[in-house]
């Protein structure tokens, strides 16, 4: 008898200690490996996975969650962010929008694209993108201009039935860039980029070593961040100015004519 009321102890115990985590499924940001897509979304801006443009980043989660995601974007850039939101086959009509935020946790408004979509009854899956205005290297601090940096993306469902709450869904985010060039370059640019963090590596880089454990993020473009001052604008005006010069002599030389004129006098 005491060793089965032992055994029954022990199981009870074991089921307790598992209780808790078998019911916490609400999706969380898990660091994924180098060159690896994260499989799973934050739940807040301080827990968003992070991934690389042209990476496919997944997520399973529920509707009425919100879902986080975050990539970096450099200067000159238009980031195009796309999501893909697979339904269960059974579910009431649900309104989906994604919204993408800057390194200042700023909405920024898209140029085109179905930001909001409607999936009605029986829908599968519904597609949403956002096409943002092009990552600029310096602004003014009264402007909303997106600035390089992070960028956040939040994925949720909006005034989803009580029926449909809880129902679960997976989810697809992926961001790339077309890059504009010189035609978006600007005069200045940010002492450093907008990413979770920065401001503790700068004071770590000046001495205070115990500091550099509290970065929150490590992503950056493929190439490193730029530096602002560089772009294919340097050329243009290069090539520009060596045109003006070739057409500022060549308009000398058919004005100067054949020489100074004759000083013999008329009728001598």
């Amino acid at each position: 008898m005491r060793f089965t009321r032992a055994l029954t102890t022990a199981v009870v115990l074991l089921g307790l200690a598992a209780a808790p985590a078998a019911a916490d499924s609400s999706p969380s940001a898990s660091p994924a490996q180098d060159g690896d897509a994260p499989t799973t979304a934050g739940t807040s801006f301080r827990t968003a996975a992070e991934f690389e443009q042209g990476q496919v980043a997944t997520a399973n989660g529920a509707a009425g969650d919100y879902l986080y995601w975050s990539f970096p974007a450099d200067a000159g850039q238009r980031p195009t962010v796309k999501a893909t939101v697979k339904l269960p086959e059974t579910h009431a009509a649900q309104t989906w929008r994604v919204d993408v935020y800057d390194g200042l946790r700023r909405r920024q408004a898209c140029q085109w694209g179905a930001q909001a979509r409607t999936a009605d009854a029986g829908t599968s899956s519904v597609e949403l993108a956002c096409v943002l205005r092009t990552v600029r290297a310096w602004t003014e601090p009264w402007a909303n201009d997106p600035l390089p940096g992070t960028y956040y993306v939040r994925l949720t469902a909006v005034n989803v039935p009580t029926s449909d709450l809880g129902v679960p869904v997976s989810a697809e985010v992926r961001a790339d860039s077309k890059d504009i060039g010189g035609a978006a370059a600007v005069d200045g640019s940010l002492a450093e980029p907008l990413v979770p963090g920065i401001a503790v590596t700068s004071g770590a880089d000046q001495g205070d070593e115990d500091e550099k454990g509290a970065v929150l993020s490590a992503i950056e473009p493929e190439d490193g961040w730029s530096s602002g001052w560089w772009s294919d604008r340097w050329v243009w005006s290069g090539i520009g100015a060596v045109l003006a010069a070739l057409a500022g002599i060549g308009g000398y030389a058919l004005t100067r004519g054949s020489g100074r004129p004759s000083r013999v006098p008329p009728g001598a």
